[in-house]
C-alpha cells in the first residue's frame, strides 16, 4: 500500500484560511464541502506528521481518519484510543479557537481510551488569529 502524502504546510494554511470565517462565526456562510474536506484532511495529515505513531486514531467523519502518537500500535479491530469529532469542531481545535477540554465537556469531542486525551498536547496546529 502506498504511503499517505504528507500535508504541505502552505496548502494546509491556505485550506484553513479558506474556511476561517465559518470557524470564527457559526452564523457565517457554510463553506462548500470541498473546502471543508480539504482543510480537515490536510490538518489531520499534519497531526499525523508531527505526532507520528499509531496508538491513537483520530476520526473526523466523513472526511478522514488518521493514526498518530507513538506508543503501542493498534493493528486489528476497534482501536483502544479514539478521538472523534465533526469537521467544524476539529478545525476549531486545530486552530486554537477551541480547546480539547471545552469540546469534550460540550459533547462535541469524544475521547475514548486512556491515551486519547494526549492529542491535546499537539494542538493547535495552525494559527489563524481571532
Amino acid at each position: 500500500m502506498p504511503a499517505r502524502r504528507s500535508a504541505d504546510p502552505d496548502a494546509t494554511l491556505a485550506a484553513v484560511r479558506a474556511v476561517a470565517d465559518w470557524l470564527r462565526d457559526e452564523s457565517a456562510a457554510t463553506p462548500d464541502r470541498a473546502a471543508v474536506a480539504a482543510a480537515v484532511r490536510l490538518t489531520a495529515r499534519t497531526l499525523a506528521g508531527v505526532a507520528p505513531g499509531a496508538s491513537v486514531e483520530v476520526r473526523i467523519p466523513p472526511f478522514v481518519a488518521v493514526q498518530c502518537i507513538s506508543g503501542p500500535r493498534h493493528t486489528r479491530g476497534t482501536p483502544p484510543n479514539v478521538v472523534e469529532t465533526d469537521p467544524r469542531t476539529w478545525l476549531r481545535l486545530v486552530t486554537g479557537l477551541l480547546d480539547v477540554d471545552s469540546a469534550a465537556n460540550r459533547g462535541a469531542l469524544r475521547l475514548s481510551g486512556s491515551r486519547a486525551g494526549e492529542v491535546a498536547s499537539w494542538l493547535p496546529l495552525v494559527t489563524i488569529g481571532e
